[in-house]
């Protein structure tokens, strides 16, 4: 989902320069491009932190049951 963001939002960021429009617009698109790519690496680490967390409780069960 946010992939497709960043796709579409990197497409009008190319065409504008290539379009040569003002300087704000083009600036204004590279901010946002800028804070939608930063979202979607937050959203990665929180996803991979939450998953080895997951992991580690199951590993953790897993040894304790070999224990037993």
């Amino acid at each position: 989902m946010i992939n497709d963001e960043i796709c579409k939002l990197r497409e009008k960021l190319n065409e504008s320069i290539i379009k040569g429009e003002d300087y704000s617009i083009t600036y204004k698109l590279s901010v946002e491009l800028d804070e939608l790519i930063t979202k979607y690496y937050r959203k990665s680490i929180i996803d991979e932190k939450q998953t080895e967390k997951i992991i580690g409780i199951k590993e953790k069960k897993v040894c304790t049951n070999k224990i037993k």
